[in-house]
């Protein structure tokens, strides 16, 4: 997921509510990630996961 640190400030940015927590990322577990994110935003994962493609750019 490329630079993550600067996924996450962004993230954080655009969805104030989110912890360090909501934003533990580890190797393999995407789609857990993209889970929390999605209970804490309302978005679908496909919604979000082309938002962070998108940041990572």
């Amino acid at each position: 997921m490329g630079n993550w640190n600067e996924i996450k400030g962004k993230l954080k940015q655009k969805y104030a509510d989110l912890t360090d927590d909501d934003l533990k990322y580890a190797d393999g577990k995407s789609d857990e990630l993209l889970g929390k994110l999605q209970k804490r935003t309302g978005k679908t994962k496909d919604q979000l996961s082309s938002e962070i493609n998108k940041m990572s750019s």
